[in-house]
């Protein structure tokens, strides 16, 4: 507990605690609440054949971008993960970008699972007959309580979402044998699986919801500065943790599709616990009630670590006010971080309807990964193999990198198919927010002090 980080020259920097089950914990803690909700509107766009190809598709997507990730982030080694990455390889307009991205995208999938998380005590207060049961007052204490979390400490914040990321997904593989899937006793899939009713399109449009199988394992990179040894944690949490969702993924969509008719599943909000209820068991739905909560939890934990790293890099390399770069002197977190993104996230979650928010989100994380498919091949270019040691090197270059350009592409076409209105939004709201900051702010940043790493000078520079 005694190791620390200096960088760039703070007195108080944060604490290097941080091994591979707590990087797995950090990615699979956000992701696995997308089993729990969000991912069977994919169902609702396209019919469940199509919310299975989309699951596969965003699962090559996510695979490439844990294997980009892993090499530059075990090489980046830093707050802030993939703003960190552009500050060193693209430029400063990028950076910023990034960093907005991030924070949006984790912001609003932490409100996301404070909606569900409200939702779901409200329906089983109204099953116990406590129909007076409000799903408000539990959204805020949720984020309140978990923003004390990680106000407190890093190592317990993870620590907790590793116990609660372990039950949750052991829970998914409870109901998987429950229901016997080797059987058709339970699941009906030969009465439900009826092809693809709005044909190909429908394909297409269920690939926006498909990324909630995974949305955040690229969260893994916040904790970089907090790891003991960032050229091993860092890889090994994050490709361990994209297999763990592979496997719950299908495992989810193979046991909702059976046991729900597909046009119930594609507007439900806690698909996971209707299977349960489904199956007559009090075990299993009290076993499924707990998961989902703490799927909720853990993920929205997670959010809140992730998106306060991201804009406390950012303040202490004064692309916003210095205010934020701040560390706690007793618990050495970035504590006006955390504190300052509360009402951001209770505001969305308070006020704007569920799909909506996982909208949001999946839109600042799809620029997210669109950004990395040019940063890697930079970065590639920038500083060879033989220039910089790597802690992982992904194999197949450039051939993720390509793919993953390809893949947001396509899923851009989707979301736009579904809501282009929102879409078009965001990017005029990211397009003035880099006129801002190239015509205003970026005159305060010191721009000697904001690079970290101590790397050779780029080739052909």
């Amino acid at each position: 507990m005694s190791q620390t980080t200096v960088v760039h020259g703070e007195k108080i920097s944060l604490l290097r605690v941080l091994g591979p089950a707590h990087i797995w914990a950090l990615g699979v803690g956000i992701v696995l609440v997308g089993e729990y909700m969000g991912w069977n509107f994919a169902v609702g766009k396209g019919g469940a054949i199509a919310a299975l190809i989309a699951c596969w598709f965003a699962g090559l997507l996510y695979t490439c971008v844990a294997m980009i990730d892993s090499e530059v982030t075990s090489t980046v080694a830093a707050a802030g993960g993939q703003y960190a990455q552009a500050k060193h390889i693209v430029g400063p307009v990028m950076a910023f970008n990034v960093g907005l991205y991030l924070v949006f995208a984790y912001t609003m999938l932490e409100a996301a699972n404070a909606i569900t998380l409200g939702y779901l005590v409200q329906t089983v207060g109204s099953m116990a007959g406590f129909e007076n049961v409000h799903d408000k007052p539990f959204i805020v204490l949720t984020i309140m309580f978990l923003a004390w979390l990680n106000y407190r400490g890093v190592y317990a914040t993870l620590t907790f979402n590793l116990v609660l990321t372990a039950i949750a997904f052991v829970a998914i593989i409870i109901l998987f044998a429950w229901v016997r899937p080797w059987s058709t006793e339970m699941l009906k899939h030969s009465d439900l699986l009826n092809g693809l009713p709005y044909g190909f399109i429908g394909v297409i449009a269920s690939l926006h919801f498909g990324l909630w199988y995974y949305l955040g394992i690229e969260g893994t990179c916040q904790a970089a500065e907090e790891v003991r040894s960032p050229a091993r944690s860092l890889p090994l949490g994050t490709m361990s943790g994209i297999i763990t969702l592979l496997l719950a993924a299908t495992m989810t969509w193979y046991v909702c599709t059976g046991l729900m008719p597909w046009e119930y599943l594609g507007q439900a909000i806690t698909p996971l616990f209707d299977a349960a209820r489904l199956t007559d068991s009090k075990l299993l739905m009290i076993l499924l009630f707990v998961g989902t909560m703490f799927s909720t939890m853990a993920s929205a934990n997670g959010c809140i670590n992730d998106a306060s790293r991201a804009w406390f890099s950012m303040g202490r390399d004064r692309y916003l006010p210095t205010w934020f770069g701040a560390v706690h002197p007793k618990n050495r977190t970035p504590f006006r971080s955390i504190v300052f993104l509360v009402p951001v996230a209770l505001i969305f979650a308070y006020f704007a309807p569920l799909d909506q928010v996982i909208t949001f989100s999946i839109l600042s994380g799809l620029l997210g990964y669109t950004y990395m498919s040019f940063n890697v091949i930079m970065f590639r270019k920038k500083w060879p193999l033989d220039r910089i040691k790597r802690g992982y090197i992904h194999p197949f270059h450039p051939l993720p990198a390509l793919v993953l350009l390809l893949l947001c592409s396509v899923t851009y076409f989707a979301v736009f198919l579904g809501y282009g209105t929102q879409l078009v939004a965001m990017m005029l709201f990211f397009a003035v927010a880099s006129i801002w900051f190239h015509f205003h702010r970026y005159r305060f940043v010191r721009r000697g002090d904001q690079f970290s790493m101590q790397w050779p000078r780029p080739v052909g520079y």
